[in-house]
């Protein structure tokens, strides 16, 4: 029998993935056709190619959730282009209409919505790397589409209000420590960082890690999660590294799948500790 309290943390981020689309939406709902062709900081990408790629990995989320032979051979073309079928995905979805492309990717939203909460809590799905329960999976879809809602938001000129769901994008942020480091042929360090953040909507600390840990991390939520999925660089954020592997990982750190990303630039309009 499942835990309850791991399927209400389940319900939670299903309904926070929910309202993270819904705002994204909100962005780009009325958006005129000219509109779409903005480009983003993501290079060669517009807001189309942005929401094109969300709606092609909300698309294999759901495949995976409800169509294992259907999910494999989306894998299977993943192989032969490794290196260009992510780009491949957005392009194809960029070259739609928009307003037909808003239409694909809020069905295939509510389709996957539904897909989650029907999905059994316990059971581990294929995906691009290992295996992912249902929550798991919907954590990652917000991150995906907290950062590339940011890339979005940049292209319009639109200071986004951070809210608590950014717990689920710290939390990814924190747990792919050594995935930073293995994907750059690194070793990470053996011992836990100490990672304390403000949130955003209030005097709460998210706090992760052993309290007696010498490495640590301070700092603004909404800072970490930008560092963590390459939306800022590091200089432009209000983040405290004590300790030399701490400092490190700041430089190297990432949320994402795949390889070490280039990053932003320093100086990308932004003032440090900001609200965005």
């Amino acid at each position: 029998m499942p835990d309850p309290s791991a399927v209400d943390a389940a319900v939670a981020v299903f309904a926070d993935l929910r309202e993270e689309g819904r705002e994204l939406d909100s962005l780009v709902g009325d958006l005129g056709i000219p509109d779409w062709a903005r480009p983003t900081p993501a290079p060669g990408w517009t807001i189309a190619h942005q929401i094109a790629h969300l709606h092609w990995t909300d698309r294999a989320s759901l495949l995976s959730l409800t169509d294992a032979t259907g999910f494999g051979h989306m894998v299977e073309q993943a192989l032969k282009a490794p290196d260009t079928f992510v780009d491949e995905g957005a392009r194809e979805g960029a070259e739609l209409a928009p307003d037909e492309l808003l239409a694909r990717w809020r069905s295939t939203r509510a389709a996957l919505d539904q897909a989650l909460a029907a999905a059994s809590p316990d059971t581990r799905f294929p995906w691009y790397g290992p295996p992912m329960k249902a929550a798991s999976m919907a954590s990652a879809r917000l991150m995906e589409t907290w950062a590339h809602g940011q890339d979005v938001a940049d292209a319009l000129g639109v200071r986004r209000i951070p809210t608590a769901r950014l717990r689920h994008v710290a939390r990814i942020g924190v747990r792919a420590r050594d995935y930073a480091y293995a994907v750059r042929g690194l070793p990470a360090p053996a011992e836990e960082f100490r990672v304390e953040l403000t949130a955003p909507d209030g005097p709460q600390v998210w706090t992760y890690g052993p309290p007696e840990a010498p490495q640590r991390i301070t700092g603004p939520a909404l800072d970490f999660c930008l560092l963590v999925t390459q939306r800022a660089h590091r200089a432009d954020l209000a983040l405290t590294a004590t300790g030399p592997d701490a400092d490190r990982w700041l430089d190297i750190a990432q949320a994402f799948a795949g390889p070490a990303g280039a990053g932003r630039e320093p100086g990308a309009g932004r003032e440090p500790g900001a609200a965005r």
